[in-house]
C-alpha cells in the first residue's frame, strides 16, 4: 500500500517540524530523537482457510502467525510474495516557563482498501506537558510531576542542557510511533 508509506514518512516529518523553532531566545532549547526499523520477509506458507502464514527473513528465521480478521485482503497472497515492516519511534521534548500539567494521546490507522495487495499502517502520538519539581545538578537529575500527579526521576544525558532550567518550569513532551505493513508480489 502506497499510501501507508506516505503517511509515515508524514508522520516522521512532522515529528522533525515540531521540534524546529519552538523555543525562544530566552528559553532552553528543545531536542527529539527518531529511530526506525525495516524489515523484509517472504511468504513460505499460507494456508488461507486456517489464515496461518509462515514468513521467513533474509536471515533464514521463519515466523509463523494466525492473521486476524481484521487483515483485509489475504486471499490475494501468494507463497513468494515479500512483506515489508517500516517501524518508527520518535521523542522530542522542550522546555516551557509556565503550563499547564496535561496528558493528551492521538491514534491514526489505515489499511489497503478493498481488492489491493494486504497493507495497514498504525501510528500513535502521546503528547504530556509535565512540570519539573526538583533538578539536581550534581547527579544530575531531573524529578517531574506528571498529569495524574505522580513522579519520575530520570537522569540527565546531557546536563548542559539544565542551564537556564528551573523548578516550575514545564516540559512539553512528545512520544510518536507508527507501523507500515504492505505486501507485495514478487514479478
Amino acid at each position: 500500500m502506497k499510501n501507508s508509506r506516505a503517511l509515515l514518512a508524514a508522520v516522521t516529518l512532522a515529528i522533525g517540524i515540531s521540534t524546529i523553532g519552538l523555543a525562544s531566545a530566552a528559553e532552553p532549547p528543545g531536542e527529539s530523537v527518531v529511530s526506525s526499523v525495516e524489515v523484509t520477509a517472504t511468504v513460505e506458507a499460507i494456508n488461507h482457510d486456517t489464515r496461518e502464514v509462515t514468513l521467513r527473513t533474509v536471515e533464514g528465521q521463519e515466523y509463523s502467525f494466525i492473521a486476524g480478521d481484521q487483515v483485509r485482503n489475504l486471499a490475494q497472497v501468494e507463497v513468494g510474495d515479500v512483506v515489508s515492516a517500516t517501524y518508527i519511534e520518535a521523542i522530542a521534548y522542550e522546555v516551557r516557563r509556565g503550563g499547564q500539567v496535561d496528558a493528551t494521546e492521538a491514534v491514526a490507522l489505515g489499511r489497503a482498501a478493498l481488492g489491493e495487495m494486504p497493507a495497514g499502517m498504525v501510528a500513535r502520538e502521546v503528547v504530556l506537558t509535565v512540570e519539573i519539581v526538583a533538578i539536581d545538578r550534581e547527579t544530575p537529575t531531573v524529578t517531574f510531576r506528571g498529569p495524574q500527579g505522580n513522579t519520575r526521576t530520570i537522569l540527565v544525558r546531557h546536563p548542559e542542557k539544565l542551564q537556564g532550567v528551573s523548578v516550575g518550569d514545564t516540559v512539553d513532551i512528545v512520544y510518536t510511533e507508527a507501523l507500515a505493513i504492505q505486501v507485495d508480489r514478487v514479478q
